[in-house]
């Protein structure tokens, strides 16, 4: 194999592919893979949407990039439709959900700074969190494997138990500004949080005046059956990140916040060139027409139900290889009993897609737009992988007894 001029930061799968349509993949030979990855769940509206197209094809016949010096109508709209939805008064658009986080961390910091209490800049998260590659976010996801070999870790960052309130309590300090958590973990596994939990982050927060941030970069734009999670649980943040739904392909991020936590992050405090471009905002609008759709997310809570149900069905079917189900909507985790990079390889070659994580889980992330006809072939084509690695087991054991 010829070396690459690249990064080795990826272990790539040796598959290319040339087109896409709805959840499917098609490689270089036309032939067709079920996406249940959808780029990690970026891709919401699936590929090649013709109304994210349309919008996109639009915008490059007119400007692309004109930088924050200038208004930019698309943000406006954007924004305004965003906090018509959701508890936020203010948004900060980014490129990519690590650039969400630091900004929300950043207006945490600021709003304590702003208030006469600047020693108010710790962070409080939670064992199993992802929040992104940058040198701040790996600290405040606290996974050792992300953070060796960079320096020092980044301070102002105190990690507890999930789920756990007393240790949250124990934790607190004069120095805390913010509680920051995903509702539903994706990276460590589709590890949800209690709804009781989330409301005891709110009290605490409530009585200490520290705010609460949600991370929902990978649980939010739909894909829990609720435009974001956080109403799905019926616990309300006061800044929240955003990012890969949002743009339904297109690289789109964002800060949420409410407008008093807001209103410390003046000109000067922080930017972006190219956050908020017209190209990312005529993206994220389009993909806010499709989810905002009446009755679109309806489908996604009935679709994410099947599937759930479906896949309950292939863990009884095959006991040996999957072991549980959980998550809600459209973001599903199978834990495995087999290694889960077997499963994945497994379902490659059955021309699925998933998406590994933490805790030997499988992630099943479609785009909110897949049929159930396809959910159904999805999990057909996964029932017909663990087959193949029964299959595999007992051929590896016959070979071993007649050796």
């Amino acid at each position: 194999m010829e070396s690459s001029s690249l990064y080795g930061t990826y272990a790539r799968a040796e598959m290319v592919f040339e087109r896409g349509d709805g959840a499917w993949l098609f490689d270089e030979a036309g032939t067709g893979y079920l996406d249940c990855a959808a780029g990690i769940a970026v891709n919401s509206i699936g590929h090649s949407h013709p109304h994210l197209v349309e919008a996109l094809k639009a915008q490059a016949d007119k400007l692309w990039h004109i930088s924050n010096i200038y208004k930019i109508p698309g943000q406006e709209r954007l924004g305004q439709r965003l906090c018509e939805a959701t508890f936020a008064d203010r948004v900060f658009f980014t490129n990519s959900g690590a650039e969400a986080l630091e900004c929300a961390i950043k207006t945490a910091r600021r709003y304590f700074y702003d208030a006469g209490e600047p020693d108010r800049y710790e962070i409080i998260t939670f064992e199993g969190a992802f929040h992104g590659r940058t040198l701040g976010t790996i600290a405040a996801g606290g996974n050792e494997a992300y953070l060796t070999g960079f320096g020092p870790k980044a301070s102002g960052f105190k990690q507890v138990p999930h789920g756990d309130l007393d240790a949250v309590r124990a934790a607190l300090s004069d120095q805390t500004a913010a509680l920051l958590i995903e509702p539903i973990q994706g990276e460590s596994g589709i590890r949800q949080a209690d709804p009781a939990f989330l409301r005891g982050l709110r009290q605490i927060a409530d009585e200490t005046g520290a705010l609460l941030i949600f991370d929902e970069v990978q649980c939010g734009v739909g894909r829990t059956g609720s435009l974001f999670a956080y109403q799905h649980y019926g616990v309300e943040p006061d800044i929240m990140a955003i990012a890969k739904g949002i743009g339904g392909g297109f690289p789109l991020g964002a800060c949420l916040a409410r407008a008093e936590v807001a209103a410390g992050m003046v000109p000067g405090t922080h930017g972006t060139t190219y956050g908020g471009n017209p190209l990312a905002m005529a993206a994220g609008n389009a993909v806010l027409d499709v989810v905002l759709e009446d009755g679109f997310l309806d489908t996604v809570r009935e679709k994410g139900l099947l599937l759930k149900q479906k896949i309950a069905g292939l863990v009884d079917e095959h006991p040996d290889v999957f072991e549980l189900v959980r998550g809600d909507g459209l973001m599903l985790g199978i834990k495995c009993k087999k290694p889960v990079a077997e499963v994945l390889a497994a379902g490659r070659k059955r021309h699925v897609l998933a998406v590994a994580a933490g805790d030997n889980v499988l992630r099943l992330l479609p785009p909110l737009v897949i049929t159930e006809s396809d959910l159904d072939e999805a999990v057909k084509r996964l029932s017909l992988a663990a087959g193949d690695l029964n299959a595999e087991q007992t051929e590896t054991k016959a070979e071993e007894r007649a050796s």
